[in-house]
């Protein structure tokens, strides 16, 4: 088309110069003259045309895409449209593409190093806490009925898991389990005490001494919803447990006399007296027991708080999954929580009913009582407690039960993480056991007043998981039995806990 544009122009061109020239020369001469010239160029001009719609046929035939590159192309397409079918699909087979399958490969190691953040992430709300525990303890002839001195090796170990649950509305749900194992039974061949256990700790399951096996000590639901409009952040709080439970981590709970791991290991310490050592919790032989409790908790007033809660345990047979749920122990309880010049308090006040108590004569009949623990810490380094418990009905060999204690932080002498704790307590024979007792098998004395109870250790922290403890009980005038020998036991527990 340029070829053609520019012999338009020269023709013009000539024109005009033939033009021109006619008034120089004759106009024949210059007709003959402008015929050739126009010839020529007409000629020029069609070498031209030829020529451009040569050069058209070329590059139509060079753009056209020849049957081997169509091939090509279509060829192509399959394969990137393979490439995409097999990135979109998480599945490695054998008819995929080499890439396909190496790019998968490379994601699956890229996926096994990000894999800690993703166990991270799986883990997120399980929280783990464990305990070992040995304790070796030596009492004196005067507690056994051979009149020799025995030493004991014991220890246990405890596994605690909670697991979230999942929301029900507002409410938070867990589920936690406690797993126990050990091997030791304590002391053998003992003279009649009040006092439960000299060694709190010691646990050994139905296979014997020679067999360690965990059994699943806990294992029960608990669901947390706050009330009122502000959601989490409301101070009123209601929380449901049902399961397989302690019932002491609900009720009686004390601060400095609570944990036989690390305070004190004789058991009138441990917990209220008349629930624990004189039986009327109910639970099975290792403490345990199903149940349901319900509790409201009010922290409007912070940082003083309170709860009132109420329970029903599985007793007796119950307690053992032998029997229906039926005559359970029902306790509830009253707890204020203050701090009065930076220094927390709490107060517990309580009160239950056994429809299943084995009294001290083997008799089976209901029992009631009320009890009461505090513990209030009076310095920075001094934290005291009481407990008092009283039985109102039920042949309980000691109906009334009175401790108190004190427990000692080592800053004094440098020592911040170490701890002193002492403790005595009061245990008074009931009326019905003093009138038993001479013609009770075991017993057969005239009982009078009280068991009295000390305790002392100093729990010396190697580190934050490692720790020992020295310790010392005393017991006079065992099972209110006026002639008995005092009766001595000094231990030594260890323990590591996470």
């Amino acid at each position: 088309m340029a070829a053609v544009r520019f012999a338009r122009t020269a023709l013009a061109v000539a024109v005009l110069g033939a033009t021109t020239a006619s008034h120089a020369a004759p106009a024949a001469s210059m007709q003959e003259k402008m015929l050739a010239e126009m010839k020529r160029l007409a000629e020029r001009v069609e070498k031209l045309e030829q020529r451009n719609a040569e050069l058209e046929s070329r590059l139509a035939a060079a753009t056209a895409p020849s049957p081997a590159l169509t091939k090509r192309i279509e060829a192509l397409e399959q394969a990137n449209h393979e490439l995409t079918a097999g990135l979109e699909s998480d599945r490695i087979t054998e008819r995929e593409p080499e890439l396909v399958t190496r790019l998968k490969a490379v994601e699956a190691k890229t996926d096994a190093i990000a894999s800690p953040s993703k166990l991270a992430e799986a883990l997120d709300g399980i929280t783990v806490e464990g305990s070992v525990g040995a304790v070796a303890q030596r009492i004196n002839g005067g507690a056994r009925e051979s009149g020799k001195h025995e030493s004991v090796l014991t220890w246990r170990g405890d596994v605690g898991i909670t697991l979230p649950a999942g929301d029900i509305g507002g409410g938070k749900g867990e589920f936690f389990t406690h797993l126990r194992f050990g091997q030791g039974d304590g002391f053998s061949g003992l003279k009649p005490t009040f006092t439960g256990a000299f060694n709190s700790l010691a646990f050994q399951a139905g296979g014997g001494s020679q067999e360690t096996y965990a059994i699943v000590a806990e294992a029960y639901y608990q669901l947390s919803t706050p009330l009122g409009e502000d959601g989490e952040k409301s101070p009123h709080t209601l929380q449901f447990n049902v399961g397989k439970m302690d019932p002491f981590v609900f009720f009686d709970q004390n601060t400095i006399a609570d944990n036989e791991a690390e305070k004190f290991l004789n058991n009138v310490f441990v917990h209220n007296p008349l629930l624990d050592s004189g039986g009327a919790v109910g639970a099975d032989d290792y403490g345990f027991t199903p149940g349901v409790r319900l509790a409201y908790r009010n922290e409007s007033g912070k940082p003083d708080w309170w709860q009132v809660s109420l329970a029903a345990f599985g007793a007796g047979e119950g307690a053992k999954f032998g029997r229906s749920f039926d005559q359970p122990f029902v306790i509830g309880q009253l707890e204020y929580g203050l701090k009065a010049y930076g220094l927390d308090g709490n107060y517990r006040l309580y009160a239950w009913r056994n429809g299943q108590y084995e009294g001290f004569d083997g008799s089976h009949s209901a029992t009631t009582g009320w009890g009461l623990s505090v513990d209030q810490r009076v310095d920075e380094d001094v934290t005291l407690f009481a407990r008092y418990g009283q039985s109102t009905k039920g042949k309980a060999a000691f109906d009334r039960a009175f401790t108190v204690g004190a427990e000692v932080t080592g800053d004094a002498w440098g020592r911040g993480a170490d701890t002193v704790g002492m403790a005595w307590a009061w245990l008074r024979s009931s009326r019905d056991f003093r009138d038993a007792a001479p013609l009770l098998t075991g017993f057969g004395y005239d009982a009078r007043g009280a068991e009295q109870v000390a305790e002392l250790y100093y729990r010396w922290h190697l580190n934050k998981q490692l720790s020992l403890t020295p310790d010392l009980q005393y017991v006079r005038r065992a099972a209110a039995n006026p002639d008995a020998d005092s009766i001595t036991t000094v231990g030594l527990r260890a323990l590591y806990a996470f």
